[in-house]
C-alpha cells in the first residue's frame, strides 16, 4: 500500500468506516477504525486501528490519534496534537444509562498538546497550548500552556522547553537564582526575557539576624502602589497565569522558595526564588507563573498600580495574539 502523502486526498483503510464527507486532505483512517458523519477532521492527521470519534467532534490538523482512542460529542482538538493509545476523554459528569444531559461539555486540547497513553481526561476540561499530559495521569482541572503534570489528580512538575517541534520555537533559560548573582549588592542578572531581571538587594546580616530594606532607587525599579503577600499555597499550585497590560511587579521571596516562569511569548526563562536578598522584576506585557511553592513560603509582592480588572490578562491565547501585534 503507497503511504499517502501531504496534499493527498484522505485515504480510508479497507476495514475502516468514514461516515462524514469532512475530512481534510491527506488524512489516513486505518483499520476498524469509525468516524460518524458530524464529524469534522483536518488535513494530514493519522487516525490510527480501533478508534472511535463521534458526531460532535472538531479535529484541527496534523493530528495523531493512537490507537484504542474514543472522542465523544463535545471534544474540540487543535493543530499538531499528539493523543497516546488508549486515552480516555470524557464529556458527562454524572452519567447514568439512557438519561443523556441537554448538552455535553465542552473539552478542549489546544495547538501542541500531547496526550500520553492511557491518561484520564474530565469533562469540560481545557489543556492550554503546548501542555504535555503524561501517561496515566487523571487530570481534573485546566493545564496551564506548556505545562507537564502527571499523576492522579494530575499535578504540574514543570514547563516545556518549546512549544512543539512544528511550531515556531520559544526558548527557554534556566536561572538558578541567588547563585547566578554573587553576593555584591546591586548585582543584576537579564533573563531575556522583555526586561526581567532579577537583581541582589540591599542586605545586612549580624548575630541579631538578617535585614534587607527595599527603597525605591535601590534595588526597587518603581514606587510601589500595592503590595501583598501569597502563601499558605499547596506546593502543588500555581499561582499567577496572567499578564498586566500596564503594571510591573517585583516579586521577592520573604521565606521558603518559588519557581517563577516569565514568558513574552518569544522567550521564556524559569528562576528559584528562595533566597530573601533577590527581587524578581516582572515589566508588562510579560506572562507570570508561580509554582513549586516550598511549604510555608510567603512571596512578597510589590506593584506599581492599584488592582484594576482590565489591567489583567488571564487568557494565554489573547496574550500571545496581543504580543505578536
Amino acid at each position: 500500500m503507497t503511504e499517502q502523502k501531504p496534499g493527498a486526498l484522505p485515504f480510508v483503510h479497507e476495514k475502516g468506516l468514514c461516515e462524514s464527507k469532512q475530512v481534510g486532505a491527506g488524512t489516513r483512517i486505518w483499520a476498524f477504525a469509525h468516524v460518524l458523519p458530524g464529524a469534522r477532521i483536518g488535513a494530514n492527521c493519522n487516525v490510527c486501528d480501533q478508534v472511535f470519534v463521534e458526531n460532535d467532534v472538531v479535529v484541527g490538523d496534523d493530528v495523531t490519534i493512537k490507537c484504542g482512542v474514543q472522542l465523544w460529542d463535545g471534544l474540540r482538538v487543535g493543530n499538531r496534537v499528539f493523543i497516546g493509545p488508549n486515552a480516555t476523554f470524557t464529556n458527562d459528569m454524572r452519567p447514568r444509562s439512557k438519561i443523556y444531559p441537554e448538552a455535553f461539555l465542552q473539552t478542549v486540547l489546544e495547538d501542541d498538546v500531547s496526550i500520553g497513553a492511557n491518561a484520564t481526561i474530565l469533562p469540560g476540561i481545557r489543556i492550554g497550548r503546548g501542555a504535555m499530559v503524561g501517561a496515566g495521569a487523571v487530570v481534573t482541572r485546566d493545564v496551564p500552556p506548556y505545562a507537564t503534570v502527571v499523576g492522579n489528580p494530575a499535578v504540574i512538575i514543570g514547563y516545556q522547553e518549546t512549544r512543539s517541534s512544528q511550531a515556531t520555537p520559544i526558548e527557554r533559560t534556566r536561572v538558578g537564582g541567588a547563585e547566578a548573582l554573587g553576593a555584591k549588592i546591586g548585582s543584576r542578572l537579564e533573563l531575556g526575557v522583555s526586561n526581567c531581571f532579577i537583581e541582589r538587594l540591599p542586605n545586612f546580616s549580624d548575630m541579631r539576624g538578617s535585614l534587607t530594606p527595599l527603597e525605591n532607587g535601590k534595588g526597587l525599579p518603581f514606587v510601589p502602589v500595592r503590595n501583598f503577600l501569597v502563601y499558605d499555597v499547596a506546593s502543588s499550585r500555581v499561582r499567577g497565569e496572567h499578564a498586566h497590560r500596564e503594571c510591573e511587579q517585583f516579586l521577592v521571596a520573604a521565606q521558603g522558595g518559588v519557581s517563577v516562569v516569565v514568558d513574552d511569548g518569544r522567550s521564556r526563562a524559569e528562576i528559584r526564588l528562595s533566597d530573601p536578598s533577590v527581587g524578581l522584576y516582572l515589566p508588562p506585557m510579560v506572562w507570570g507563573i508561580q509554582y513549586k511553592f516550598d511549604r510555608e513560603s510567603v512571596l512578597l509582592v510589590m506593584a506599581s498600580r492599584p488592582y484594576e480588572a482590565d489591567d489583567y490578562i488571564r487568557d494565554y491565547e489573547e496574550f500571545h495574539r496581543l504580543v505578536g501585534q
